[in-house]
């Protein structure tokens, strides 16, 4: 006889690993200027349910108030993001901030394997 509790209990386990293990990756480059920096409240906003996506961490970039420098004026960067739902098609990438000027990516189409490669000039 099964467990009901037990049942329950493991499919809770196996959906808190399977979205543990889910990320999206966004390689960047940022041409426009030398100086770059990304707020922790940089979002991928899904489309279809307006879900927020957290960034995780970031690799050659620096978290504000801190500013990476680029003398060469292209910077490249990596952003690492929990999973996107799956029924997600289309999200954004937005840097939610009280200052003008955020970085903003809009309408990026969803690939299988969630590593994505954008260019902002």
């Amino acid at each position: 006889m099964i467990d009901v509790e037990e049942e329950v209990q493991t499919k809770k386990k196996t959906k808190t690993l399977e979205s543990e293990e889910r990320q999206t990756i966004i390689h960047c480059t940022y041409n426009p200027i030398n100086a770059v920096r990304i707020w922790p409240s940089t979002f991928l906003i899904e489309k279809e349910s307006g879900r927020r996506v957290k960034l995780i961490t970031a690799f050659n970039i620096s978290f504000a108030p801190e500013w990476t420098f680029a003398y060469n004026g292209n910077n490249k960067f990596t952003l690492i993001f929990e999973g996107l739902s799956k029924g997600c098609a289309t999200f954004d990438l937005m840097e939610i901030i009280p200052l003008p000027d955020p970085f903003v990516v809009r309408n990026i189409q969803r690939t299988e394997s969630d590593v994505y490669h954008i260019s902002v000039d």
